[in-house]
């Protein structure tokens, strides 16, 4: 059954399915988008206790539910000076070291940072031999994307892609999953360095948007396109560790990249662990 599922992602049109499923999610449909919103909770357990707005009712659209606000203080931010915190809720799917610009998805599966980040060979090197974290978001968890520590846009790229599921089972047996689904590609200048932060598109995952710049997939493209940011001015971008970068409409994996000895993951960050927004994630250097 497992691989029937697998198989079947091959044969559908994830690209159509997905576009169409996030016009629906846009909708405002009165009851209807009410009693999905409530199914979904039911189904999917979801702690509206610690939502802005609790009330299903509340929501004109499943997708306004969906990249809901948390209550102020429901994700404490540890604010030590030398600490990187989680950028999301979800699971870590994998975190350990790039070796030789390779990065493990999987057991038997690898692919290249010089892919995951549109071909760039040049950027790629910048994570030669340093670390990557891969957060996978469940249906569940809150999907808003945070800042993991501050950091000074200076470039954000649109990678087209396939609409693989993101899930564990495809991860094991999809070879490349995270560098062939679309992807918003955004690097930063940070006090570790160069960072990029990946948003990994996915089936049904009907957008993906960042804070500076509004939805950036749909429409979807054939082709790289790429932006570059200054570092002063009135077009600049400057995000505060926990300040949120982003978010999917229905959800999917954030991917982090840093390079060589810029940090030390806690001991917690291990493949399969729970991750909460905020929470410790690496540390860097001394504590002030």
């Amino acid at each position: 059954m497992d691989s029937l599922k697998v198989a079947l992602q091959y044969c559908f049109p994830q690209h159509g399915l997905s576009r169409l499923l996030g016009r629906l999610a846009a909708a405002q449909a009165g009851t209807i988008t009410t009693r999905t919103i409530q199914w979904f909770i039911k189904r999917y357990q979801v702690n509206m206790d610690e939502a802005a707005n609790p009330d299903p009712g509340g929501y004109k659209t499943f997708n306004d539910f969906f990249t809901r606000a948390l209550k102020p203080g429901a994700r404490p931010i540890d604010d030590t000076a030398n600490t990187l915190v989680q950028p999301a809720d979800g699971a870590v799917s994998q975190c350990g070291a790039i070796n030789n610009g390779q990065i493990f998805q999987a057991k038997g599966h690898e692919y290249s940072a010089t892919a995951l980040l549109g071909g760039d060979a040049q950027l790629a090197e910048q994570f030669n031999d340093g670390t990557f974290a891969t957060i996978y978001l469940s249906p569940t968890d809150y999907h808003r994307v945070h800042m993991p520590v501050d950091g000074v846009l200076r470039r954000m790229i649109y990678v087209p892609g396939k609409l693989f599921s993101v899930n564990p089972l495809t991860a094991q047996n999809v070879p490349g999953l995270f560098a062939r689904n679309e992807r918003v590609v955004c690097i930063f200048d940070t006090p570790v360095g160069p960072m990029a932060q990946i948003l990994v598109g996915a089936t049904i995952v009907a957008s993906m948007e960042t804070v500076w710049a509004g939805t950036i997939t749909p429409p979807a493209g054939k082709q790289v396109f790429s932006w570059q940011y200054p570092a002063q001015g009135p077009t600049s971008v400057s995000l505060n560790k926990g300040d949120e970068m982003g978010r999917f409409k229905l959800g999917s994996t954030v991917i982090m990249l840093f390079g060589k000895d810029a940090i030390n993951f806690v001991d917690s960050m291990a493949a399969e662990a729970t991750t909460r927004m905020g929470e410790p994630m690496a540390t860097f250097g001394r504590a002030e």
